[in-house]
């Protein structure tokens, strides 16, 4: 799962665009890159090459491209809250980003048991150390203890948590990455015994084998988070030709980094000894020790542990950030609009270490960790990819309903451009959804039906919550400093026929201020477009 930035400085805001094409690329992939995952993918062997290439070809690259559209067409304060809403209504739009946000939430159990694992590898005793990482105990009690960690660093506000974030993607991510290809390369080249079938009739998959596909389904949110780079798509230099290039060379850097760090496990680690939450450390470790520097393992093991506190501070503030500015213009009770003073969501903070911790406890309950884990994993991914759909619908929509609203960038090839790339993102995350619900034989879980009701049971409940929310929202809700610091939807502005998705203005005529009531319409272009403001589009966080 990828990260957003900050939102630009004044000075910056009136300069004229300056990335180019290797900057973006290097943005984006710095946003996507994570080695958690690469064990349940280090199983197919060769054949993860097919899936990575299928992922990026039927999600990454549309995931980017589509959202660089949305993100320079919209680009005020909201992000996917702003897109779906824009085609679709304030409904849908609040459950868009309702939904990344709890994705986020329960992601965090299921990323900080691989910090976890992390902290327990970097003692010398490598029996004693994968003791330790399964011990559920200890896994419940690292997890709890990083997360609120996290969020004490982000109630502390964007600097503390953004400092935070940069290094520990640095530390923690970009240079153990590499480190694990050079040793991988270095251990094939040498000749050394392999624990991998090679041979090119090992890459197409066996696709009679149905339960093999369950796992791959998770390839497809390796690469989710890009949409959060698209907002600098207006700072490239000509956009049209810059970023469909950029996204490119981030695409195909991103495929052979998942690639080869996959295979490094491979050639290592037999496939029947592979596991989710141990085996990239086990890697790490084994590699070391067959070039007679063991000890480097608990470097490594320390540093992955800093990418993991890095992530999760830039997760535990930024969809917080979203959800709590969507909240004050009227879509969440007063409660869980509250700021603290160093203007972080403290409430929705809060709530969310609640339910985080109360996710925690699964880990005890469920079979082993493993289960857990992979469990919460497709729960994200199911949540996540409803998210998808609906952006690449609204996408797709927004063709026909506003089609003269400027964009920066366009999805090349008109209307049927974007029904290609458009849909090619909305069939592929459709069938990574339905994929996420089989049980994977290759692990695990416990009862098939037991894993089966808590995915059903998970994705009714956080699909309902948001639209029970927003049909019981009230007219106090909504604050006038909250509505002045969200721009309105196009079809709420003056003139404007309003959208069959939401209620019309007179039957919400009791709000204060009223939805067009905003000084971004002061700011318009002549065409009727909001400026640049340099807003990241999940909201300043």
């Amino acid at each position: 799962m990828g990260s957003g930035t900050a939102s630009r400085s004044p000075a910056r805001r009136a300069a004229a665009p300056t990335l180019g094409v290797l900057t973006l690329a290097i943005m984006n992939v710095t946003a996507v890159v994570s080695l958690r995952g690469l064990p349940a993918e280090a199983e197919y062997g060769l054949t993860s090459i097919f899936y990575y290439t299928f992922a990026a070809v039927f999600f990454l690259i549309p995931v980017a491209l589509v959202a660089a559209e949305l993100a320079t067409g919209w680009p005020e304060k909201g992000g996917v809250f702003r897109w779906v809403g824009e085609a679709f209504g304030p409904r849908w739009g609040f459950l868009a980003i309702f939904l990344v946000w709890v994705e986020s939430t329960i992601w965090f159990p299921t990323v900080l048991t691989y910090g976890a694992v992390s902290l327990a590898f970097v003692g010398p005793n490598q029996t004693w150390d994968k003791a330790l990482s399964s011990n559920k105990f200890y896994t419940i009690c690292i997890v709890l203890a990083l997360y609120w960690a996290a969020t004490l660093v982000t109630m502390r506000g964007l600097k503390a948590s953004s400092t935070i974030s940069k290094w520990g993607g640095l530390i923690g991510t970009i240079i153990p990455a590499g480190l694990l290809i050079v040793l991988g390369g270095t251990y094939l080249a040498q000749g050394r015994p392999l624990q991998i079938q090679l041979g090119w009739d090992k890459v197409i998959p066996d696709f009679s084998q149905f339960g093999n596909l369950v796992l791959a389904a998770s390839i497809f949110l390796f690469y989710a988070g890009m949409e959060m780079n698209a907002i600098h798509v207006k700072d490239a230099k000509n956009p049209n030709r810059t970023y469909p290039l950029a996204i490119l060379m981030a695409s195909l850097a991103t495929v052979v980094v998942f690639v080869l760090g996959t295979l490094a496990i491979s050639i290592i680690i037999p496939k029947t000894q592979i596991n989710l939450t141990q085996s990239l450390l086990v890697s790490y470790r084994d590699f070391f020790k067959a070039f007679g520097a063991p000890w480097l393992s608990s470097v490594v093991a320390v540093a992955l542990f800093l990418g993991v506190l890095g992530s999760v501070t830039v997760w535990v503030s930024g969809p917080s950030a979203a959800l709590g500015a969507v909240g004050r213009a009227g879509y969440l009770p007063p409660f869980f609009q509250r700021l603290n003073k160093h203007g972080a969501p403290s409430h929705i903070l809060l709530v969310q270490g609640m339910l985080v911790t109360f996710l925690a406890l699964m880990f005890v309950i469920l079979p082993s960790v493993q289960a857990a884990y992979q469990i919460l994993s497709q729960l994200t991914s199911t949540l996540y990819l409803i998210m998808y759909v609906m952006m690449f619908a609204a996408a797709i929509y927004l063709r026909y309903s506003e089609p003269h609203t400027p964009r920066a960038y366009r999805v090349p090839g008109g209307a049927a451009g974007m029904w290609v790339i458009g849909g090619a993102g909305l069939i592929g995350a459709l069938i990574a959804f339905v994929l996420s619900f089989i049980p994977p034989s290759q692990i695990k879980v416990g009862s098939p039906l037991t894993y089966v009701l808590i995915l059903i049971a998970g994705n009714v409940l956080f699909v309902a919550l948001p639209l029970v929310l927003y049909a019981r929202r009230k007219a106090s809700w909504r604050t006038a400093a909250g509505a002045k610091d969200f721009a309105p939807f196009n079809w709420e502005k003056p003139g404007a026929l309003g959208h069959p998705g939401a209620p019309s203005l007179d039957e919400e005529a009791e709000e204060a201020p009223p939805p067009y009531d905003h000084p971004m319409h002061a700011r318009r272009t002549p065409d009727g477009h909001a400026p640049d403001d340099g807003r990241h589009p999940y909201g300043d966080h």
